[in-house]
């Protein structure tokens, strides 16, 4: 009786471990699915993760989420925002590291924070402003699509700018991130130029993206085609380069070398550029 009575209870425990196992093992969609984006910027990266709640027929602004209040700027825990290395926010210093994005939505203008407690999460009543690492305000924009889940974008990306976008429903707003790598780089050519041979194409593209001095730009990529001779897309930065110094004759010549090592490499990419660049230089 003693055994029989053992062993039900040892089937039902089993069942029930079983049950749960099961239960565990059950995944279903989140109601708010994190995301992290990762965008290369200036010498590092900016990431960004964040949880995405969908409108679901709901009025967003004003309700959901409403005027006036600290909201987590997401689902779930606050999102986080990594610059990885010194920028400007707004036109404000912030130093490289990790910091919790918080704002206060409002119909004509936004409070954007970033906070150093990332521990607070999405328990905003705990919320302390001297905690806040910058503050400062942008104006929402109304948009005539509608953004069904939150989205955060990493937008018109340039060497040393990009916009932190914010967009839900239809509304958006958008903050200035800035980071001044041009003496970084600089230092960095000088540096290289004076134990490598290698780095002669980098700067001369430097120099020729960032309107520097172009006479110094040809004199690398001069050095770089003759370490290089077969590497057409060097002697199209140099073609490029001698076209904006105003060489036209030269530039047309190169683009011809450009095009005969493009063809044999069979890169039609090149060739195009090549050819676009001769009419117009002749």
């Amino acid at each position: 009786m003693i055994t029989s009575t053992i062993k039900k209870v040892a089937v039902a425990a089993f069942t029930f471990a079983a049950i749960t196992a099961s239960a565990q093992q059950l995944k279903v969609p989140a109601p708010s699915p994190s995301q992290t984006i990762k965008q290369a910027f200036a010498l590092s990266d900016i990431t960004v993760e964040y949880s995405r709640p969908g409108v679901k027929g709901r009025v967003v602004f004003g309700d959901v989420v409403p005027f006036g209040k600290v909201w987590r700027t997401g689902a779930n825990a606050a999102t986080q925002i990594t610059f990885g290395e010194d920028v400007t926010v707004e036109g404000k210093a912030v130093k490289a590291g990790i910091y919790a994005l918080y704002t206060v939505p409002n119909k004509d203008a936004w409070e954007i924070m970033l906070y150093k407690d990332l521990k607070l999460g999405g328990n905003v009543n705990d919320y302390k402003k001297e905690d806040e690492v910058l503050r400062f305000s942008v104006k929402p924009v109304t948009q005539s699509t509608k953004t069904e889940t939150f989205t955060i974008n990493i937008a018109d990306v340039t060497n040393t700018t990009a916009n932190i976008e914010l967009i839900w429903d239809q509304t958006k707003v958008s903050f200035k991130v800035q980071a001044d790598i041009d003496a970084k780089i600089m230092k960095n050519i000088d540096a290289s130029l004076a134990n490598d041979t290698r780095p002669y194409f980098q700067a001369a593209s430097y120099y020729y993206e960032n309107n520097k001095d172009l006479k110094q730009a040809l004199d690398w990529a001069n050095k770089a085609t003759d370490n290089n001779p077969k590497a057409f897309w060097m002697w199209m930065l140099k073609a490029k380069i001698q076209a904006k110094l105003g060489e036209k004759k030269a530039a047309v010549e190169t683009a011809q070398n450009v095009i005969l090592l493009a063809k044999e490499a069979k890169n039609d990419d090149y060739v195009k550029m090549a050819e676009k660049l001769i009419s117009e230089n002749k």
